[in-house]
């Protein structure tokens, strides 16, 4: 079936301008072949009460996929401000429980039933008017990664509606995004997720990662859970709001697995066909959350695709980042890509280029680190390739994820300067980069260096204040701030796209706690008063950003263009320093060197004979100039950046 006609097939909005009578909204979900009947019931609540109509559902004689049928009802306009959910029963008698079906696009209080609206309702004004902030190369992203409760929560944020979308319409939280200087919020997941109880007042917490209704926002971050176009309207204000701002949204998505496997949509419409299985018949868990879906099935297949492309259309969505990309197939990523690409091609696709355990889908043919240039291919055609998250970059900074304890560059430890050269040129091949002492990765996985998101922290493990403490017992507050500024350094000048993670413009910690996941806000929440205890901080992340935004040399989006520029010179324990050179024509500095000085004393390195300006120096940053020094030698600080141009 065709991408947008699978997805229109299981909406259950009402149609504007269709005649009450002759034109209702048509619903239909997939069931086996053999499914003895399909129950469509209307209630008056989003929760409790008896139907006060039951339908008995039509079986479609059009073609399926194998084993599958489709069953399709009309609804009236008379149910409109009511709630719907099916039921099949299997061909021996049993049934599978009441659902809103897979592709429910609106749904009441804990999502359990469908709401039968008008999506035309929930535009505010103003929403057919906006547009994407523009986008002339993904390389000139720089991504802040945000959970509606953790940036709202504390009271230092000054936030009125606290935990809500509403949140990022509020002129402080835009002002502040806007003077840090990133163009892209990557959201936590906004769907609807099983895991909090939206009628209840108690604080609740939870990354969301537990997908429950793909294609609904969340209603623990509407004002008003009970009324299910409110969450849908007060998404759309966020989006419109962060756009007039000049910020790109990215949402991210949870598409390889589901929080259950019996109370799943999936599973009580069309049972085991979503899901992946080993050989032994058993669920496959590449998810680590107890089953992984079988995306390279053709339903699942249509199905991620269609969801993307409604939240790119419905909610005017700038991005996605999957969650465990590893996971689905490297055919439906691929897909994905084209269909957003469509849509607009400046919407741009990461995502987590490894899985959470062990999938019954073949390396070779899933959307693995590794196997990212098969992501890459057409890219004249389709745009921008998909990207991943660099662990080597990561794990070559402050060392690795399955030890807190255990540090790297940023701890003195040598042995790590070719991984972080890799990541400095965006994980593409270069000449320069010896891969047999990479990390992890002895081939380069990127095609162009726009395939590599370039991190040093996240949400998902310890936060870097919190890593650097566990990693470099006894180290004091004025170490960490050096060597926290280092880290982002390397980050904000890689050839690759830059993510941070929100807060760690104010030193953020967690307390030392590495999976945060369902943490309370006494963990999570952001301690905006930091801003003003540690100021310079702030002002270098600002600084950092800025020189990326104005110097083109930073973000050379080809590989080509990076082979040709980036000289990396002599590399020493603990320091690895860079040249982007001959840059006439490209940028207004014709020759930058940045040096990354992780020692705790300082080191001297040769460069090429000249007057140069420094433009960053023991924890500043002034693109305007801080000194002039002469060529031949330059000196940088104890754990540190030196960034010099002439």
């Amino acid at each position: 079936m065709s991408i947008a006609g699978i997805f229109s097939l299981l909406t259950a909005c009402m149609k504007e301008g269709a005649s009450e009578a002759v034109k209702p909204s048509t619903v239909s979900i997939f069931a086996p072949q053999d499914a003895k009947e399909v129950t469509m019931r209307i209630y008056d609540k989003a929760e409790g009460g008896e139907p006060i109509k039951t339908i008995q559902i039509k079986k479609d004689t059009a073609d399926t996929e194998e084993g599958t049928s489709r069953w399709e009802a009309f609804l009236p306009k008379k149910y409109k401000g009511k709630y719907y959910t099916f039921e099949v029963t299997a061909a021996d008698g049993t049934t599978l429980g009441e659902t809103p079906g897979p592709g429910a696009v609106a749904v009441g209080t804990n999502g359990k039933r469908g709401a039968i609206i008008s999506l035309d309702d929930t535009n505010p004004e103003g929403w057919k008017q906006d547009k994407r902030p523009a986008l002339e190369s993904p390389a000139d992203l720089v991504i802040y990664e945000m959970h509606h409760r953790d940036c709202s929560m504390h009271p230092s944020s000054g936030i009125e509606n606290k935990g809500k979308f509403l949140a990022l319409t509020e002129e402080k939280a835009i002002k502040h995004l806007q003077e840090l200087g990133i163009n892209a919020v990557h959201i936590l997941p906004s769907f609807d997720f099983a895991s909090i109880d939206e009628a209840s007042d108690k604080p609740q917490y939870n990354w969301g990662y537990d997908p429950l209704n793909y294609n609904v926002p969340e209603g623990s971050y509407s004002t008003d859970a009970n009324n299910p176009k409110a969450r849908i309207k007060e998404f759309k204000q966020m989006v419109m709001a962060l756009h007039k701002a000049g910020i790109r949204v990215i949402l991210d998505v949870v598409y390889n697995h589901t929080f259950d496997i019996a109370g799943s949509a999936f599973q009580r419409t069309l049972p085991d066909y979503y899901y992946r299985k080993d050989d032994k018949g058993e669920y496959s868990n590449g998810s680590g959350c107890g089953n992984e879906t079988a995306s390279e099935k053709p339903l699942m297949q249509d199905f991620i695709i269609s969801s993307a492309c409604y939240w790119a259309n419905e909610y005017h969505i700038d991005g996605f980042r999957f969650d465990l990309m590893g996971v689905h197939d490297i055919a439906t990523m691929n897909k994905v890509r084209r269909a957003l690409h469509d849509i607009d091609p400046t919407i741009f696709i990461y995502g987590e280029g490894w899985s959470a355990g062990a999938c019954a889908l073949p390396e070779e043919e899933r959307a693995l680190k590794a196997n990212m240039q098969q992501m890459a291919q057409e890219t004249e055609k389709y745009g921008s390739p998909i990207a991943a998250f660099s662990d080597d970059m990561r794990d070559a900074l402050r060392g690795p994820f399955n030890d807190d304890t255990k540090g790297a560059f940023l701890a003195g430890k040598p042995g790590e300067e070719e991984s972080l050269k890799f990541g400095i040129a965006g994980a593409i091949s270069h000449p320069q980069v010896e891969m047999s002492k990479v990390n992890y990765s002895k081939q380069p996985w990127a095609k162009e260096p726009t395939q590599q998101i370039s991190y040093v922290s996240c949400h998902d493990d310890m936060c870097l204040t919190d890593r650097l403490r566990a990693s470099i017992p006894g180290i004091s507050q004025e170490e960490l701030i050096r060597l926290d500024l280092l880290a982002q350094t390397a980050v904000f000048t890689s050839q690759g796209i830059p993510f941070m993670l929100a807060g760690e413009e104010a030193l953020r910690d967690k307390k030392g706690v590495h999976n945060s996941y369902n943490s309370p806000d006494s963990i999570n929440s952001i301690d905006w008063s930091r801003l003003k205890e540690f100021p310079q901080v702030f002002d270098y992340y600002k600084g950092l950003i800025a020189m990326r935004k104005q110097h083109k040399a930073f973000r050379l989006a080809t590989a080509d263009k990076v082979r040709e520029h980036l000289e990396f010179l002599p590399a020493k324990d603990c320091l690895v320093a860079f040249r982007l050179k001959d840059l006439k024509g490209i940028d207004e500095w014709d020759d930058i060197i940045v040096v990354l000085n992780a020692n705790k004393k300082a080191a001297t390195i040769d460069i090429p004979e000249g007057e140069y300006t420094v433009v960053c120096k023991e924890g500043v940053v002034n693109t305007k100039g801080i000194e002039k020094i002469q060529g031949g030698k330059a000196e940088a600080a104890p754990q540190s950046a030196l960034i010099i141009h002439r």
